[in-house]
């Protein structure tokens, strides 16, 4: 756990938790509320592919592909 993930879970514990279930709804509209006003990116796009990389498998299964239906036109032709 990082030093920040356990600083989250003491205030979790420590105050949070002892908040009445719509204290707690309040406290999570006015984070949410708060985060819709700025402009922070929580998606991670770090992992998606670019263009290139689906071009390269684009080609990849497009030449696979030939080639399976080659190889197995050949096997046929000798059935």
């Amino acid at each position: 756990m990082l030093i920040t993930d356990e600083k989250i879970q003491k205030f979790y514990n420590n105050i949070v938790n002892n908040l009445s279930p719509n204290e707690q709804l309040l406290l999570d509209s006015l984070i949410l509320n708060d985060l819709s006003k700025t402009n922070v990116m929580i998606i991670d796009d770090s992992d998606t592919w670019t263009e290139e990389n689906q071009n390269d498998l684009i080609t990849f299964s497009l030449n696979n592909n030939n080639e399976v239906l080659t190889d197995s036109s050949d096997f046929l032709s000798l059935v």
